[in-house]
This record gives structure tokens, sequence and C-alpha cells, in this order.
């Protein structure tokens, strides 16, 4: 699974991506081999949806839902956006288990 995570740029969603990965690397279920990860500026992502399988929104950039929301929906791309409670505590635990439930459900609607 190839996750994008959408930011502003900075620093503290890297934070969160090591968070994920190490949340992968760490479980008994999951293969981190599977799963690979990249942040980029949300102002990106038209060049960078095509290559990726869900979407990870920062609060600092939640106001741009609607326009990552018309990007994705087309494509049948999940995406969540982090609320700032957990993005803040950097649960990477919390934002996976958010992006399988999405990407669940996703595939129930094809």
């Amino acid at each position: 699974m190839r996750i994008i995570l959408c930011c502003n740029a900075g620093l503290s969603t890297t934070m969160l991506m090591d968070s994920m990965k190490k949340t992968v690397e760490n479980s008994q279920k999951l293969n981190s081999a599977d799963f690979t990860f990249k942040a980029i500026p949300a102002d990106a992502l038209d060049s960078e949806i095509d290559n990726c399988d869900a979407i990870v929104i920062g609060p600092q950039v939640a106001h741009k839902v609607d326009q990552i929301k018309d990007l994705a929906e087309p494509r049948h791309i999940p995406y969540v956006v982090v609320d700032k409670e957990t993005y803040g505590a950097m649960d990477g635990a919390t934002v996976i288990k958010s992006v399988l439930i999405a990407q669940r459900k996703i595939e129930l609607q094809k």
C-alpha cells in the first residue's frame, strides 16, 4: 500500500510518517514490505495521486479536503483527515487503522 501524507511541507508530517512506519514494522498482522510512505505538500498531490493507494491529510491542510476529494474519489482512492489530537500525539497506529478502514470501505463499494 502506497500512502501519501499531505501537508504544508513541514517536519511534523515526517514525524507522523515515521510513527506510521514503526506501527507497521511492529505489527504482527501487517507486513512492512507491503507499505511505502511519502510526505508531500498538498498542492503537489495532483502530480502524485496516480502513484498512491491512500491519502492522509494533515490537520494543517484539512481546509483543502474538497480539492483532495475531487482528485481521490474518481480514482477510488481512500483519504482520511487526521484530527488535531491524533496528529499532536503523533499516533501513527490510529492513522494506519483509519487508512485501512477507509480502504476497506472503498473496496466494499466497488
